[in-house]
């Protein structure tokens, strides 16, 4: 009798062991395919889908088109994320900035700056001296958080570099003008950006969000000061009028928070304190004169609530359109007269109900064109003066300022709503 040889069929599972199991040959021309779900297979780790494809060298992989999708959302993502430190060396600054004879991005003679290229990104590298070199193991503590902390209102520090008394802050670049630009056009006086209501109080949103993040949500086991809060020091971008805080983390990293801390215990010592005019200089906060709170000017120790009174200062001139301070000189006297936004600012609020709203129709800057919600305006200044309290303790904390704020734009974004053309009705010119 002849004996017929049967084929096996790799297709059934009763004709091979489960392990062995290879999938079926096709031509070269084709992709191969796998068992599907409804397979007779009775191992779910054999079950695909018909659209999955074989990679020779790393085994299954989705097809291309999820693939491809895959890859363009982590891509989002990771641009968005925080990154781990960078030190650069010293070298790279150097080739970067030419060094340091390319034109430099700010005329600021205490805190010299280069936009410039470095490792593929756009970047603006602050050059600032040490106030209180750290220790490498405290710097690198203090920098792993700066750099991996993030907010939409914060321009993201990069790493930094180090050269003997020097450190070089690598911040990424944002494409935008400062506020104190924005709001005071030098060029043309009559002009700005910032022309209507609801722009500003982006701007105010932004900023009081950025700083509540920065004092509450950094991860600092101590409390975060920004110290370097200034109408000059927030750049606004375009189209939204988005605001972003610049020289988050210079202050922890130059040295200068550990400088006044040590200056704090010798107050509290009962040591020798400097007249009130020293640390104007001695701090180094040179050219934010306007923005300092009484208590910083009087023992050069920057707390939270000094930075709670540098944003009410920044909000009044952003209601304003005025600097901080202002001198004019009386002829009469013969002396220069100090005028200040805050004072300016309480005497249309605190010289009673009546008339409130024609004061502040004076007061508020006049590029808006008369144009905005007067109840809402009011409040906002009245949030404004409660920052700049000469009493430290009786400031808010920048939460409660951010909630506040917050409510404020939402009752704008109404007020703005209602105030639009309406467009469901029509016009006709034409002869009846």
């Amino acid at each position: 009798m002849c004996k017929t040889k049967m084929a096996v069929n790799a297709s059934d599972p009763t004709s091979s062991p489960r392990n062995s199991r290879t999938p079926r040959p096709r031509s070269s021309s084709s992709r191969p395919t796998f068992p599907t779900a409804s397979s007779s297979s009775s191992d779910p780790s054999t079950s695909y889908t018909s659209s999955a494809a074989y990679s020779g060298s790393t085994g299954y992989r989705l097809s291309s088109d999820t693939s491809i999708s895959s890859r363009t959302s982590l891509t989002t993502l990771r641009d968005t994320l925080p990154e781990n430190p960078h030190i650069y060396h010293f070298s790279e600054i150097c080739s970067a900035t030419n060094n340091f004879l390319a034109k430099r991005y700010s005329s600021s003679s205490s805190t010299p700056s280069w936009r410039c290229s470095l490792s593929g990104r756009d970047v603006i590298v602050f050059q600032r001296k040490f106030r209180r070199k750290l220790e490498t193991a405290q710097l690198r503590e203090r920098l792993s958080v700066i750099c991996r902390s993030h907010h939409v209102s914060i321009i993201k520090l990069l790493g930094v570099s180090i050269s003997g008394d020097y450190i070089y802050l690598v911040y990424e670049f944002v494409n935008g003008a400062n506020l104190s630009d924005c709001l005071r056009n030098k060029k043309n006086p009559q002009f700005t950006v910032l022309s209507n209501w609801i722009s500003r109080m982006q701007v105010a949103t932004d900023l009081a969000h950025g700083l509540d993040y920065i004092h509450n949500k950094t991860g600092f086991t101590i409390n975060f000061v920004h110290n370097h809060i200034k109408s000059s020091g927030i750049i606004v971008t375009e189209p939204s009028f988005n605001a972003k805080i610049c020289h988050f983390g210079a202050a922890q990293l130059c040295g200068e928070i550990d400088e006044e801390n040590e200056r704090a215990k010798e107050v509290r010592i009962g040591e020798i304190v400097e007249e009130p005019s020293s640390p104007l200089r001695s701090t180094g906060f040179e050219g934010v004169r306007g923005y300092m709170s009484p208590e910083y000017q009087s023992t050069g120790v920057a707390t939270q609530k000094s930075d709670v009174y540098a944003f009410g200062v920044v909000m009044l001139e952003l209601l304003s359109g005025e600097e901080p301070l202002k001198f004019k000189f009386n002829s009469k006297t013969g002396e220069f007269v100090t005028n200040s936004v805050i004072d300016t600012a309480a005497a249309v609020i605190g010289s009673g109900s009546d008339g409130v709203e024609g004061r502040l129709r004076k007061w508020l800057d006049r590029k808006l064109k008369d144009s905005f919600p007067v109840d809402v305006a009011e409040e906002v200044t009245r949030v404004a003066l409660e920052c700049v309290h000469v009493d430290p303790d009786k400031r808010p904390n920048m939460g409660r300022v951010a909630g506040k704020i917050s409510r404020l734009y939402l009752k704008s974004k109404i007020w703005c709503d209602n105030m639009r053309m309406p467009t469901d009705i029509s016009v006709s010119l034409a002869p009846r």
